[in-house]
């Protein structure tokens, strides 16, 4: 096993937590913003993993700003990254519900989602600002988690944060009736529901986030039937005594591209009291009742290629963060590891399925499926590699991941076959 520096500079180099890497295992893709919360990069970036090379592959103008970039699993790749406004001032500047998607193909950007603030509003367009977007496993469309300007203009507390996706149904081009309104490629619908103040010990939730596409062509039902498309996500409810629990929930996605222009009980679009409301069918369903998913280290749930499990992270009985499944059927979930420190960051699998890398004991890990056992990728280090990133590439014989060096945050490889 053989790591590797990958980036030099004295700036930060920040990986999204998927989908970094082009379908040719070639390159790394990535953006400059500073650690922690500042939204500051103009560029997002790509490092060749053989040589080192640098292009830039798309730059920020008029006071915008790019960041937390994806890779589609395809060639040639397209970039999706999350973009600024242009020309900010102290009503419309970047914030949870004032940005969006945008797709990068020869430093040319479209926006992804449109965007339509004014009622009435437009089916397939946002009212807000959408975040961290994820190729599904063939391509072909998108997830992202959303926040609302329409709700938060009316009261902030019923902004919540829903899961969505971007489909290629036809582009959306709504009347531009506010300086901010803009067109995009995609069609997009939200597919989670939220409510405000959860009811203590039900089943819903005031939040849905850090979502993943089940399975590379869905998942099995318990009935032998497969589910070509499915989304699972993290869902704070309430327990008994009113705390605040993280759960893993489902829902089950239309085969059809058109079936997410049909609207349910509440329409597609939301009116000026209410978020938009998923496409008619879509219902979130509870899998996990738990003592709550971990909420530190960060972590996105993440589900083996095949579609058989969903992976979290949780804390057993000694209060040590394990990895932990279940399946898209629900059920029991299953402890995975065993490990005698917490794990301390996000995870990715083996794009066979065959192990999960994450960082655990300042060390870069892998838990093997097969053998139900551990192995270290690196040494252990006097500091942990930096929780945020653990991506497989998509042959299978390198994981991304960042350390900081002197001050800055580095991008790095590992050879792992």
């Amino acid at each position: 096993m053989r790591e590797k520096q990958l980036t030099f500079a004295e700036r930060h180099h920040q990986l999204t937590n998927i989908n970094v890497w082009t379908a040719d295992s070639q390159w790394l893709a990535f953006d400059v913003r500073p650690s922690g919360a500042s939204f500051t990069s103009l560029t997002i970036e790509r490092v060749n993993v053989a040589t080192g090379a640098l292009e830039v592959l798309y730059q920020a103008r008029d006071g915008a700003h790019v960041g937390v970039v994806t890779v589609s699993p395809d060639l040639p790749p397209r970039y999706v990254c999350i973009h600024g406004p242009e020309h900010p001032d102290a009503h419309w500047h970047y914030d949870f519900h004032h940005r969006r998607g945008v797709i990068v193909q020869d430093g040319y950007a479209e926006n992804l989602d449109a965007c339509d603030i004014t009622a009435p509003f437009t089916p397939g367009a946002l009212r807000g600002g959408s975040h961290v977007h994820v190729f599904s496993p063939d391509g072909s469309r998108l997830s992202f988690t959303y926040n609302d300007h329409v709700m938060h203009e009316r009261d902030a507390r019923d902004d919540l944060r829903n899961v969505g996706v971007a489909l290629p149904l036809y582009p959306v081009c709504p009347p531009k009736q506010h300086p901010r309104e803009y067109d995009g490629s995609h069609f997009c619908v939200l597919v989670s529901e939220t409510t405000r103040d959860p009811q203590s010990g039900s089943d819903a939730i005031d939040r849905a986030y850090e979502e993943c596409w089940i399975g590379d062509r869905g998942y099995q039902k318990a009935d032998g039937s497969w589910q070509r498309w499915a989304i699972a996500f993290i869902g704070d409810t309430r327990s008994a005594q009113g705390e605040k629990v993280p759960e893993i929930f489902i829902v089950d996605l239309p085969e059809a591209l058109s079936d997410y222009a049909k609207a349910g009980d509440a329409p597609l679009e939301g009116t000026e009291t209410r978020l938009p409301a998923p496409p008619a069918g879509v219902k979130q369903r509870r899998l996990t009742r738990s003592r709550g998913l971990a909420l530190q280290p960060r972590h996105w749930l993440r589900a083996a290629p095949d579609g058989s499990a969903i992976a979290f992270l949780m804390a057993d009985n000694e209060g040590i963060i394990q990895l932990w499944t279940v399946s898209p059927n629900g059920g029991t979930p299953q402890q995975r590891t065993r490990l005698s420190s917490s794990i301390q960051s996000a995870f990715s699998w083996h794009p066979q399925g065959k192990a999960i890398a994450f960082i655990c004991d300042n060390s870069l890990m892998a838990y093997q499926i097969d053998s139900d056992s551990c192995e270290r990728l690196t040494p252990r280090s006097a500091q942990p590699p930096v929780a945020d990133a653990v991506v497989w590439s998509p042959d299978g014989r390198q994981i991304a991941f960042m350390r900081e060096v002197e001050g800055w945050r580095q991008l790095f490889t590992v050879t792992v076959a």
